[in-house]
């Protein structure tokens, strides 16, 4: 989830409709929140790119990451692991010079460790294995309430905790569980709308 914002109950957006509040500050959170957020995703590629999207915005705005999401799909070959797996020096030199995407060293590498971690699972597993390892972690809905404000919304949970040490074995790297828990949180593992949210039943 978003957080720069101050924790408060679901407000009404510029449409007269609740939303979180996160979602309201910008018409491309608006556009996210109420199309992609908490919406379940299921794929081993689409959750490889969630799960590298969180990944760079550790330290920054999620605004900046969704402004240069186009321009991390054309760097990353769509996200297609295949691809990403067979980057060498000279891709990582040419992403740490593409001004659409996040600059950092660490977290460029990561993205390809993470693509090779991804085909490593699949031979071991069969296709589907990053989806199923991901939605394993859900939890059960009686257990997760819907959050009444933004206070209560954990940056972190026993389950994403056991998913990131589950991806970790597995040869992931920059998925600590704040990580895991905002990839649970954006491809729908969990709901964290708040209460009266448009979103939260739409």
């Amino acid at each position: 989830m978003p957080t720069d914002t101050v924790p408060d109950g679901a407000a009404p957006g510029p449409d007269g409709l609740l939303r979180c509040p996160w979602a309201l500050s910008t018409s491309d959170y608006i556009e996210y929140h109420d199309d992609e957020w908490g919406r379940p995703v299921h794929g081993d590629a689409e959750l490889y790119e969630r799960l590298t999207l969180e990944g760079f915005q550790s330290g920054l705005s999620w605004l900046t990451i969704l402004r240069k999401r186009a321009g991390f799909r054309r760097a990353f070959a769509g996200f297609d692991p295949t691809v990403v797996a067979r980057f060498g020096d000279d891709d990582v030199t040419r992403l740490l010079t593409d001004a659409a995407i996040v600059r950092n060293r660490a977290k460029v590498n990561a993205a390809i460790t993470n693509a090779r971690a991804l085909l490593g699972l699949r031979e071991a597993e069969g296709d589907g294995a990053l989806d199923r390892l991901v939605w394993s972690f859900a939890p059960d809905s009686a257990d997760h309430p819907a959050p009444r404000s933004l206070a209560d919304v954990p940056a972190t949970t026993p389950e994403s905790t056991a998913l990131a040490k589950a991806l970790k074995r597995r040869g992931f790297v920059f998925v600590g569980p704040t990580t895991a828990y905002a990839t649970m949180q954006a491809t729908g593992v969990v709901n964290d709308h708040l209460a009266g949210c448009v979103a939260r039943t739409t």
